[in-house]
């Protein structure tokens, strides 16, 4: 949908208004939204939060992101849904930023507009054979299996291969390593989505590589990540001893960091007791250490699909003296054999119009959440009323808790700048709000989907969970979820 001129009422209505309270509008119903959305409310009693989102269902990476095997960590929804019941919140699914609405037009709708929509998008390598069939990103697939509609007909191909690489060894990559290989009974009263539990059934992939650049003392898992794919039952695990050799740069960084020296330790032990070789039709797991990727292989005899990753062999340098040690090439080359290939380097954000970006870091420019217009010279000039929050502010990195202690930030800053005056004067004193995007999503037919609209997605869900002792069964096509929604 194009994004239509706004319209005169916006000035009518900014003259009708008899009171002012304070508008808010946080764009992302992750927990960076409702994180920000929740202290908003609690600092400044007189204001009205409004969260908008794209998708029908809220609570972005709790929902799509998190592994089904992970019930636990979801457990935060229900926080975020009693923020949901405050009066003077409301959410605006199914609305979205740059096609429904446009960034100017809601910041002529509210006093404060907090941008928390997180990454939707992936770093790409760069490198040879990279838009190869069989070669996705680990984020297409974590939807994929979490039954996010957008990705609900990426259908990998978990047939035509034994052999899957997963690039990278963050705790994203750990997750997808450990649902293609956890045994099927474990997986089936997950949440996980019936499609993707029906392709697992069928799936040929025995062997998987956690291939990372640097080695094991520099690996970006936690320890409880990497002891839960350690320990899936009757799983062959695999390491090169030698790649567990320490540097005097390395035992510094494992005295400095607790988490890593666990992880080392972790990985340290599976080389030392676990057996040399896998028995028959055994799964596999197996750590590459000092492998960065050249290339992506493939056969013309097979519509162009991937069949193989050349790496180059690399040797770690500190950095300017930093004691951050990085990875360089040593020009030796060697290929691993594949059919399927899963990146996990990264999320990147995505900019909208009228939005100051980085491209390079995949943030917006801030000072504690404030967004910076202008960079280049002192002072640095700030967008009134306009601030961010999560991955969009600091980068794709942390836990959910991050999100709570980065919109603690953002929500302190709104309201230093309130104190001093920056927000409600002059002819900004009084704003349509809610009510003025109600109306303009009404006059250009977008299908709303409250929070009451969710929760009837929820109730369906459980629903149909229920009749397979799942705790709910994902509706995941935009059509399913919108019908139920507006039922």
């Amino acid at each position: 949908m194009a994004i239509l001129p706004t319209t005169k009422w916006f000035s009518r209505r900014l003259a009708s208004l008899s009171s002012h309270p304070l508008r808010v509008c946080v764009v992302g119903s992750g927990p960076a939204g409702f994180y920000t959305a929740e202290k908003m409310l609690k600092a400044h009693q007189g204001a009205e939060v409004d969260i908008v989102d794209r998708l029908p269902t809220p609570f972005g990476l709790v929902r799509s992101g998190v592994a089904p095997d992970h019930p636990e960590t979801k457990i935060v929804a229900n926080q975020y849904s009693r923020v949901a019941q405050n009066d003077r919140f409301f959410y605006f699914g199914n609305v979205s930023l740059g096609s429904a609405i446009s960034l100017s037009e809601l910041r002529e709708l509210y006093h404060v507009v907090v941008l928390a929509y997180g990454a939707e998008s992936d770093r790409a390598l760069r490198i040879p054979g990279e838009d190869l069939a069989g070669i996705y990103s680990a984020r297409q697939f974590v939807w994929w299996y979490n039954g996010h509609p957008d990705c609900r007909s990426l259908n990998p191909d978990l047939q035509s291969t034994d052999t899957a690489v997963i690039l990278g060894q963050g705790n994203v990559a750990l997750d997808v390593a450990r649902i293609l290989l956890r045994p099927l009974p474990e997986l089936a009263t997950t949440d996980i989505a019936d499609h993707a539990f029906a392709a697992l059934k069928e799936s040929s992939i025995r062997k998987v590589y956690l291939v990372g650049r640097r080695g094991p003392v520099q690996a970006a898992c936690t320890a409880k990540e990497l002891r839960e794919l350690l320990g899936i039952k009757d799983l062959y695990v695999n390491l090169k001893k030698a790649d567990l050799l320490k540097s005097p740069l390395d035992e510094e960084e494992i005295k400095n960091n607790r988490i890593q020296r666990r992880v080392y330790e972790l990985l340290s032990k599976v080389a030392a007791v676990g057996p040399s070789h896998p028995i028959p039709n055994q799964r596999e797991l197996h750590f590459v250490f000092f492998r960065k990727p050249d290339r992506f292989l493939g056969s013309t005899n097979k519509f162009n699909h991937v069949t193989g990753v050349r790496f180059e062999k690399t040797a770690l340098k500190e950095s300017d003296g930093s004691g951050k040690q990085i990875a360089i090439g040593t020009g030796q080359f060697e290929d691993l054999e594949c059919g399927m290939v899963l990146k996990s380097i990264g999320y990147k954000s995505v900019p909208v119009d009228g939005l100051p970006f980085y491209h390079q870091k995949g943030v917006v420019p801030n000072i504690k959440g404030r967004v910076l217009s202008d960079t280049s010279g002192e002072p640095a000039y700030l967008e009134r009323g306009l601030y961010v929050c999560g991955w969009l502010k600091r980068g794709p990195t942390g836990i959910i808790g991050t999100n709570l202690f980065c919109a603690e930030e953002t929500v302190e800053s709104i309201c230093e700048d309130l104190k001093q005056g920056a927000l409600l004067t002059g002819s900004s004193l009084s704003k349509p709000g809610r009510e003025g995007l109600r109306q303009l999503l009404d006059s250009r037919d977008v299908r709303v989907v409250p929070f009451s609209g969710w929760e009837k997605i929820d109730c369906e869900e459980k629903r149909l969970g229920a009749l397979r002792n799942k705790p709910r069964e994902k509706l995941a096509t935009w059509e399913e979820l919108l019908q139920v929604a507006n039922a």
